[in-house]
């Protein structure tokens, strides 16, 4: 398969990827499989009665990665796939997800998710999921990402979901269960600029003893975009776990955040944190002494807070 400028610009955007990598990779474009490798230790399979894919890692499988980006190019296409991740007992493995938009027409373009990930018992797991949306139309670019997550006995896991630009649409729900003595971390970075709209929506369940869990998120809203952060921390027997967002705000947008924090267990320790507001004026003044102008210096702090 011969990928356009266009294709490598949105992959590069959403992967890094700057040629096709060796071992396991899916890519889907415009609703079709395009590249699809398996590996050893990884096997890449479609449902029978649905679209997307399933994904399956051997158990004891060490320092590997999959990428399964998803391409939109096809003005007006409503994307909708399903994709199942299961990673085998003791393996440790990065997994490259993420979708790229590219809209110039009128009519909307769309692409849902719905993710189901298994981190089986011993297992370790990095999910990195980064959305990009591009194109001088005036129809939206839309996604809506669904995960549901479950993390076994031992299990440590990390999702790393990420906004970077041009997003119109989005609504974000999550949904996580923590197993004994496991651990999961959700980071999000999000950015919505002109009239866009985010919204997150996060329940973690922490049901083993032991468990442990965290949601970090920052956020920027510019202009007169609107985000809402919903975050549910639900501990269900002796554990910890901890939601955080931190946001600036700029121009006329608005951020609205709602931790939550559920105690079913006594020995249950929950806590949270939420800040929102704007850029401190000396830091902007700290970098224009250095020579920086405004709108530089303001570039600096906002690409600083999102990593």
């Amino acid at each position: 398969m011969k990928f356009n400028s266009l294709d490598w610009e949105l992959l590069g955007a959403i992967t890094e990827l700057n040629e096709l990598p060796k071992g396991a990779i899916n890519i889907r474009k415009d609703g079709e499989a395009i590249v699809r490798n398996s590996s050893p230790n990884i096997t890449i399979s479609s449902f029978i009665d649905k679209p997307g894919i399933i994904v399956e890692i051997k158990p004891e499988t060490k320092d590997e990665s999959v990428h399964v980006p998803v391409l939109l190019t096809n003005s007006g296409l409503k994307d909708k796939v399903y994709n199942t991740f299961i990673v085998g007992e003791n393996a440790d493995i990065t997994i490259i997800a993420g979708c790229g938009i590219h809209n110039e027409s009128h009519a909307d373009s769309a692409h849902d998710g719905i993710h189901e990930i298994i981190v089986k018992k011993g297992a370790r797991m990095k999910y990195i999921e980064k959305h990009y949306g591009q194109g001088k139309g005036k129809g939206k670019r839309i996604f809506n990402p669904t995960t549901i997550i479950r993390v076994e006995e031992d299990g440590v896991a990390e999702l790393e979901m990420v906004q970077i630009e041009g997003v119109d649409d989005t609504i974000r729900p999550t949904t996580a269960y923590v197993g004994k003595k496991a651990s999961l971390t959700i980071v999000e970075r999000l950015l919505t600029h002109g009239e866009q709209k985010a919204e997150s929506d996060v329940k973690i369940y922490i049901e083993g003893e032991g468990g442990a869990a965290q949601i970090l998120s920052r956020s920027i809203a510019r202009d007169t975009s609107e985000q809402v952060f919903r975050a549910a921390m639900i501990g269900q027997t002796e554990c910890l776990g901890h939601v955080e967002c931190d946001s600036i705000i700029m121009g006329n947008a608005k951020i609205k955040a709602v931790p939550e924090l559920v105690a079913e267990s006594a020995d249950a320790v929950l806590t949270h944190e939420a800040a929102i507001g704007k850029i401190a004026g000396e830091q902007l003044i700290k970098l224009m002494s250095l020579g920086l102008t405004e709108p530089e210096a303001i570039d600096t702090i906002l690409e600083g807070f999102l990593r």
